[in-house]
């Protein structure tokens, strides 16, 4: 039996920031093979709604509870926007500098980047990638106002629906439609998280694109089949060495980052050592995979 502990050091979690803000057109086929970078992202905020419980009542009771379809929605702030998103945000331009407003709204595909802190890595500790299809932006409001003593640039802000894409079946289970998904570098293997942000980012090789989501799903989920259980590091509190040992399908981190061999820990410091399974391989459910060492 394990006895609950409460705000153990290293488990304090959070999340901040935005970061890697990249939007992507639909091209002639409809996929979104044409990224972007979106530079002076300020905030994304998501807003998902519905599943509200519909009560129906008989025989004098609360006869049962129906959910209603949950949609997600997000606001995009930021200082400025890319001209590929024009289109998106209704405006076309007919010639080089001339913008005209009031026109279909293109659907459009985003990603961005959070950070992951705890209390001893701080905001170091990792990050979430989040991704979204099907989006369509509503007009937003533009204040424009007279510089002054404490001039500042204009936030601008956009709100965003979405509309959520099949998926299917895949490894037997049967998802129901997604707009969104978002990927945490903390649980996922480092070198398959590193070949997916190939794909989303680009290389000198390919365009940046962003794959649908039921090819989000099959790509971390290929090949995960073989049940290992990750070996405890041993350590060494005079010389503060933590030895991180060899097995087969498990990569070791500290602050997010692989480590083999050996590691120390300064004078006075802790270090949390998490065990993540290599791509192909599984934890069994409640494996211990992080331990704390300190060092006095």
């Amino acid at each position: 039996m394990t006895k609950l502990a409460w705000d153990k050091s290293g488990e304090r979690f959070y999340e901040t920031g935005t970061d890697h803000g990249v939007l992507y057109n639909r091209g002639p086929s409809g996929d979104y093979d044409s990224g972007v970078p979106w530079n002076g992202l300020t905030a994304v905020t998501e807003a998902p709604s519905g599943a509200e419980a519909n009560p129906f009542y008989a025989d004098n009771i609360k006869y049962l509870n129906i959910m209603s379809p949950e949609e997600y929605g997000f606001t995009i702030e930021a200082y400025y926007s890319p001209k590929e998103f024009d289109r998106c945000d209704g405006s076309l331009s007919p010639q080089v500098g001339v913008s005209v407003g009031q026109q279909r709204r293109e659907s459009f595909g985003f990603s961005f980047r959070s950070q992951i802190g705890n209390d001893v890595d701080g905001n170091d500790f990792g990050y979430k990638l989040h991704l979204v299809w099907n989006a369509l932006a509503a007009p937003s409001e533009r204040s424009y106002a007279t510089v002054n003593d404490s001039p500042e640039p204009i936030t601008l802000s956009w709100e965003a629906t979405t509309t959520p894409v099949e998926v299917g079946t895949i490894n037997g289970v049967a998802y129901r439609p997604i707009a969104s998904i978002t990927i945490d570098s903390t649980l996922v293997n480092s070198t398959k998280l590193a070949e997916f942000e190939d794909i989303l980012y680009g290389t000198a090789a390919q365009n940046p694109r962003l794959p649908s989501p039921s090819e989000v799903i099959e790509f971390f989920n290929a090949g995960a089949s073989s049940e290992v259980e990750p070996t405890a590091p041993t350590f060494n509190n005079v010389t503060g060495v933590i030895t991180i040992p060899t097995v087969v399908g498990v990569e070791y981190r500290i602050g997010g980052e692989p480590v083999t061999g050996t590691y120390t820990v300064p004078t006075g410091q802790k270090r949390i050592v998490k065990a993540v399974p290599k791509t192909g391989y599984r934890f069994p459910a409640d494996t211990d995979d992080d331990w704390e060492f300190r060092r006095a």
